[in-house]
């Protein structure tokens, strides 16, 4: 299988990852009169597919006992389990998530659901997989709550923010964030105790894991929706073509950050890795500011909040990226 050469190809790596999972979701801003509960399983899809695809190609290169195929055989059957349940936890945490993009919007959601997600997973991950430089993690972890907290305060100077919208939003941000960063651990067992699953398996098992808990979260969320009337199946045989491309493509987007992420935790441990990916906030930020315009009208209060949000994430992001060293 491949596998990063260098620490700079990881850094590499670990950013493309960052860059995919703060864009995939404009692919659901682009969709129009389509509830996020039918993309979303269009996105699921697209998830596994791709996880699959990569796994059968760059985690198939050279056909000896780490390719995909031979680790899946080899592996222990728990670690595969754990991957599962991690898979099925991240995709609650998704869930939720997309619906606080439609509360709350890119600039918002985002930075408030992965920051406490970053917090959440890399102490974790740490805790089961003790690699790198411990304070110098500690201290990026804490650029990254300051970051949280500065988009709170942002958000806050919005003038056109509902004080009722506002609280229901933040608060399925802050459910989502802490249940996104609990699959992290799940996945540091599974690569790091007895016979373990390399980054391509571990990628295919979480996206399955994901979709199959789609029968339990996202039904679930049809018949109860967080936003807007309850939703069926048929709205989904019938909703637009570009709705479902456009869902494909969002999970495609989201899958080759993982793989890419996991293949990059291979040669910098699992908390680093995942903590660099998790800066995506800063992307999914520029794309609600530049393109979706969410900010626009605002105050200069809330712009200078903004910029020392993209201060403290960048300054996090530098930190835990020198805790490898």
């Amino acid at each position: 299988m491949y596998t990063p050469p260098s620490l700079s190809v990881a850094l590499l790596m670990m950013i493309a990852s960052a860059i995919c999972w703060g864009s995939w979701a404009n692919t659901y801003k682009g969709v129009k009169n389509y509830r996020f509960e039918l993309f979303y399983w269009d996105y699921a899809i697209g998830i596994f597919l791709i996880s699959l695809l990569l796994a059968l190609t760059m985690g198939s290169t050279g056909h000896n006992s780490s390719s995909f195929l031979s680790n899946v055989q080899s592996a222990d059957g728990s670690n595969i389990v754990s991957t599962l349940i991690g898979g099925a936890i991240f995709n609650l945490a998704n869930l939720l998530l997309v619906a606080a993009i439609d509360m709350a919007g890119l600039a918002v959601a985002f930075p408030v659901s992965i920051g406490i997600a970053l917090v959440v997973g890399v102490v974790l991950s740490y805790a089961l997989q003790p690699k790198g430089n411990a304070l110098l993690l500690a201290a990026g972890v804490a650029c990254a709550v300051i970051a949280v907290v500065l988009d709170g305060k942002a958000y806050g100077s919005l003038p056109s923010t509902g004080r009722l919208i506002s609280r229901k939003s933040i608060v399925v941000c802050i459910v989502s964030g802490v249940l996104m960063g609990l699959w992290a651990p799940f996945v540091t067992r599974s690569m790091t105790h007895g016979n373990t699953l390399g980054p391509y398996s571990v990628a295919v098992f979480l996206t399955l894991g994901a979709l199959l808990s789609c029968f339990i979260w996202n039904i679930y969320f049809m018949k109860k929706p967080l936003v807007g009337e309850p939703v069926s199946f048929a709205g989904f045989f019938s909703g637009p073509s570009s709705g479902h491309l456009l869902g494909l493509a969002g999970g495609a987007i989201w899958g080759v950050g993982m793989v890419f992420n996991l293949v990059a935790a291979s040669f910098t441990g699992v908390a680093i890795s995942y903590a660099i990916g998790q800066s995506a906030p800063m992307v999914a930020a520029l794309w609600g500011l530049l393109a979706w315009k969410e900010f626009a009208g605002s105050q200069s209060r809330a712009k200078a909040f903004l910029v020392f949000m993209f201060v403290f994430y960048g300054l996090a992001i530098v930190l835990v990226a020198r805790a490898n060293g």
